[in-house]
């Protein structure tokens, strides 16, 4: 194979079903769903009818793939779907009777859009795990996993925690999709080298100090082979925060974007060629792909990329109410009064000069870096039809150009034998978070989290020490309690409240999700010292059970490590 371009793609929501609707909870699984997954779904089947295989590689986090292969999810887009359907009519009734012809017309659009990609959804039986998985099964995509709740490894403080998010991920990806995950995307692309860690922020910080292994030795641990790392962590290069035109985070200075990709002092590994990854005095090593900064920032940032083209569909202005999107980006003004109708026909058109000029780019990047090369761009899944809207079209137009031009796409799992690793490196610790560093996830407004999660996870770890009989109560509530950990441990709270997107539904289900586990781990204890369940905590754990439904067959045991927990 010559030297390939790798297209990764992670799609992750944390569970919101059951969770609240909207403005915050299964609705964004909904919308993610048909501006999303189903897209990119009907993308590859058109791609691989014409004969171009995608050959993406697709991380479904678990706990995403759990919520979209669930009865729930099934009943939340059909409701979802006759609110859209409604949308569409009314608002479509509205623009007609104020003469705006126009607008009334794109109501029309999004209304063929919707019911196409409904009957998407019911042509493929209502399964989006299943229909990736037949793709893997054809060799058209790779599917990665991530750890089980997308919890932010660097910073659990407790080994077995990290063990029981990726010991969880490989059995729920195992149940899904028939195989074990070779690879993984780290949640955030936050690493951890080896060193004498102690807890950053809480009572313990400074006191308690113990060696821990780098992530790569976990990662060995539970046989995934490879994940992606950010390049400021290979090469020196200034971070750039990939959120930021999309969700803003509160008070931060805008500008960032423009270091993207600037080497720093010392800059001089290419993020070309994949690395092993070794920590000094470790036992186990992990493949590291590298982030291309040139084509990240040509699609990411809506300054400097793609997306901010004038033609594409506006992300922030939307018709209330039915919460219907109708213009375009018109110009940089900022100012949503001045925005333009939305013209399809003319983004359709845009998004195809795009994906020639980004297929060019990789053509030059792969020539340029010389053989044996490749690029590796990954991107949020929904950043492709979500904030992007053209973005699934954009997908389909690449590949096509990119078979034309005869520039090779491949799988990780394909690069990774076409272009090993030549080089054992150690990377310092960091994440694709603004700064590069923890803070997004870590700060003043969040500190409190960090308390509860090491709280919490203290308390579990002395329970996982002790035995419990299987099928006993005490097994059931055990089990209900560490569901209740990992869903705490999810970083999509802390990223919530720091860029305040939806900072008051985070702060609820931290509190939310610490005193189940709490209310549970006494439980525990009662059971332990003899006393049965009443009937009212009987109820209570049926009722976690069902709306906290997710590892059905979770093991406390998985955070021991593996050779123990088997």
């Amino acid at each position: 194979m010559a030297s390939p371009f790798c297209l990764v793609l992670h799609t992750h929501l944390p569970m919101v079903l059951n969770h609240g609707r909207w403005p915050f909870g299964s609705d964004w699984l909904c919308e993610a769903a048909f501006e999303c997954y189903l897209p990119l779904l009907e993308v590859a089947h058109r791609l691989v009818a014409d004969g171009v295989s995608p050959r993406w590689t697709l991380n479904l986090s678990p706990i995403l793939t759990e919520q979209l292969a669930s009865p729930e999810f099934q009943k939340e887009l059909s409701f979802y779907y006759e609110n859209v359907r409604r949308a569409c009519a009314e608002s479509g009734e509205y623009f007609a009777r104020e003469g705006k012809k126009e607008l009334a017309e794109l109501t029309r659009v999004w209304a063929e859009f919707y019911e196409r990609m409904w009957e998407m959804h019911r042509r493929i039986g209502g399964d989006i795990p299943g229909t990736f998985a037949d793709l893997q099964r054809a060799g058209d995509v790779e599917i990665i996993t991530c750890a089980a709740t997308h919890g932010y490894l660097p910073l659990l403080s407790r080994d077995e925690s990290i063990h029981l998010q990726l010991r969880a991920a490989v059995e729920t990806h195992r149940r899904h999709f028939g195989v074990a995950p070779r690879g993984i995307w780290l949640p955030e692309c936050a690493y951890r080298p080896r060193y004498q860690w102690t807890p950053p922020t809480g009572r313990e910080s400074g006191r308690t100090r113990a060696v821990r292994p780098g992530l790569e030795e976990l990662l060995a641990a539970h046989g995934l082979e490879y994940f992606v790392a950010d390049a400021h962590l290979v090469a020196a290069g200034a971070p750039v925060f990939l959120y930021r035109d999309y969700v803003p985070r509160r008070g931060a200075r805008g500008g960032a974007a423009a270091t993207e990709g600037k080497p720093g002092p010392g800059g001089t590994r290419s993020p070309h060629v994949p690395y092993r990854v070794a920590s000094r005095g470790g036992t186990g090593s992990a493949v590291a792909f590298i982030r291309d900064p040139r084509s990240t920032l040509q699609v990411w940032s809506r300054e400097h990329g793609y997306p901010g083209d004038f033609a594409y569909l506006e992300f922030h202005k939307k018709h209330f109410p039915g919460g219907l999107r109708l213009w375009r980006i018109t110009d940089d003004s900022g100012d949503l009064g001045r925005k333009a109708p939305y013209v399809p026909a003319a983004a359709a058109a845009q998004a195809a000069q795009h994906a020639t000029h980004f297929a060019g780019l990789v053509g030059e990047t792969l020539a340029a870096a010389g053989g044996p090369a490749l690029v590796c761009s990954p991107y949020d899944a929904e950043l492709f039809g979500h904030w992007w809207f053209e973005g699934p079209l954009w997908l389909e137009q690449v590949a096509r150009d990119m078979a034309r031009a005869g520039i090779a796409r491949a799988t990780l799992g394909e690069a990774l034998e076409a272009v090993p690793p030549r080089a054992t490196i150690a990377l310092p610790e960091g994440s694709w978070g603004e700064g590069g560093d923890h803070r997004v996830w870590l700060n003043r407004d969040t500190e409190w989290t960090w308390d509860r999660v090491y709280s919490a996870e203290a308390e579990w770890v002395e329970h996982l020490r002790r035995e419990a009989p299987e099928g006993s109560d005490l097994a059931r509530v055990l089990a209900q309690a560490t569901r209740e950990l990992l869903l705490l441990e999810a970083s999509d709270w802390q990223f919530l409240i720091t860029t305040g997107a939806a900072r008051d539904y985070a702060e609820r289900r931290v509190a939310e999700h610490y005193a189940e586990f709490k209310r549970l781990a006494e439980l525990a204890g009662g059971l332990r010292a003899g006393q049965p369940l009443s009937p009212d905590d009987a109820a209570a754990l049926r009722r976690l059970e069902r709306e906290d439904f997710c590892f059905p067959d979770l093991q406390p045991a998985w955070g021991l490590p593996p050779a123990a927990g088997r």
